[in-house]
């Protein structure tokens, strides 16, 4: 059965995403259409790339992933990317450089001459149905080296010292950082440690959201393996006073 999945900055009170959803369906109502988020903060590719980067590796490979954000701009390019045996399809905009530490092993060009103020419904959603029931990218454009990469932030790791960033901020208002598990669990051997974000310091990890009483501060690494910074039952976001970006440090004694 084709398998696509789907995210975008549509939101849920229009009818964009059904519309998207209606042009694949016509072609194929057998298609299983997957919804990752319509919920991405408008015109926020950082947003959306740690969305699809959370999850996007848990679909069989081969998965088509179709992604709209902005994708009203006719003056965008296309493009269609095979990254770690998935398939992307979406907007030139740097998005691809920000889903993987691997760069594509292949990236195509879409053609298209349309004109349409809705690309991502009649430009992209049957490209997806089409390699979804395996036809190749290739017949939909051109191959080219050419297209727009963001980088993402990185983690500077010293033997005495984990430099991170909030890299995202969930809708409990969860600070979310790029400091990995794997790496801290290394350094921190035998070692004492101190996080701190803004004022606020801890010397321990939690195991659990619950392991601090309502109102106090956690620090835990999260299912996806990083470290989350949150308030239990508050937003950490607003009452600490820190979002995107936000340093992270955890400072490591001999």
């Amino acid at each position: 059965m084709p398998l696509v999945t789907f995210t975008s900055d549509f939101g849920n009170g229009d009818h964009y995403v059904a519309a998207v959803k209606a042009a694949m369906l016509s072609g194929d109502p057998s298609v299983q259409i997957i919804d990752i988020s319509h919920d991405i903060k408008p015109f926020d590719i950082p947003h959306l790339a740690f969305t699809i980067n959370s999850v996007f590796r848990q679909f069989p490979t081969g998965t088509v992933h179709l992604i709209g954000l902005n994708a009203n701009d006719s003056a965008e390019q296309y493009i269609g990317a095979r990254l770690e045996e998935h398939l992307f399809l979406l907007p030139d905009n740097g998005l691809i450089g920000l889903l993987s530490d691997q760069p594509p092993s292949e990236v195509v060009l879409i053609k298209s001459e349309s004109t349409s103020l809705f690309p991502t419904r009649d430009l992209l959603a049957p490209i997806a149905l089409a390699i979804s029931k395996g036809e190749n990218l290739e017949n939909f454009g051109s191959k080219t080296s050419d297209y727009k990469r963001m980088v993402s932030r990185k983690v500077k790791a010293t033997r005495k010292e984990i430099a991170g960033h909030i890299i995202h901020v969930d809708q409990y208002g969860n600070l979310i950082s790029n400091i990995k598990k794997v790496d801290f669990d290394i350094l921190s051997k035998e070692k004492r440690f101190k996080i701190q974000i803004g004022k606020e310091t801890a010397e321990r990890i939690h195991v659990k959201y619950q392991d601090v009483e309502p109102g106090d501060i956690f620090f835990v690494f999260n299912s996806l393996g990083l470290l989350e910074i949150g308030i239990n039952q508050g937003q950490a976001n607003q009452l600490l006073g820190m979002g995107y970006d936000a340093p992270v440090n955890i400072q490591f004694e001999e």
